[in-house]
């Protein structure tokens, strides 16, 4: 199983990115998960766009097409979105051969206050939804007080945190294994 992982923030120590690795960290041995660095992606342009994708949202999108799910972890910017994810799933989601349409998506939060952000999910989900991704619903995951969870060397110290991690991870590639499988041919060749 190959997944991809999204870190809604750019900076090299953010909470979400050590969420990331605890992701890794809680999938099975047999699943391969890489990191998307979409740091270099352009601001969305409909005039650049009309001259084609510039090579590297080129090269996510096809890696998007080529995952077999996709995992999001990202803070929450505003109550939304952070413009800079946002700009990158705009740019994926273009054209009649968006990678995003019924591919398996977790989204998962982390952020310094009291709510993991939650408002984060609810508006990404609805973005994804109108892709036509393949959303995870549950388990949820929201990593409030994220400082207190992770040490400096960026490993997760809450057990809760970690459990909760691991569950929907399980929960994940399980979901991701009933979408491959419902792309199989049938035995009855029907």
């Amino acid at each position: 199983m190959n997944l991809l992982g999204f870190c809604g923030s750019l900076r090299k120590n953010s909470y979400n990115r050590m969420l990331l690795n605890l992701v890794r960290a809680s999938l099975p041995d047999n699943v391969d998960f890489q990191e998307i660095d979409w740091r270099e992606v352009p601001p969305f342009d409909a005039d650049l766009l009309a001259q084609g994708f510039p090579p590297l949202v080129s090269r996510i999108r096809e890696q998007v097409r080529r995952a077999d799910g996709v995992v999001i972890a990202t803070p929450e910017y505003n109550f939304s979105i952070p413009g800079m994810l946002k700009n990158s799933i705009d740019w994926i989601s273009r054209g009649d051969d968006q990678p995003f349409a019924h591919k398996p998506v977790a989204i998962l939060s982390a952020s310094t206050g009291q709510l993991g952000g939650a408002r984060v999910q609810y508006d990404l989900r609805r973005a994804m939804l109108f892709m036509h991704a393949d959303v995870l619903v549950k388990p949820e995951v929201f990593v409030g007080q994220a400082q207190q969870k992770f040490d400096a060397r960026g490993a997760c110290t809450d057990t809760m945190t970690r459990t909760f991690v691991k569950a929907q991870m399980d929960a994940f590639v399980a979901h991701v294994r009933k979408a491959k499988a419902a792309l199989l041919p049938s035995a009855s060749g029907g």
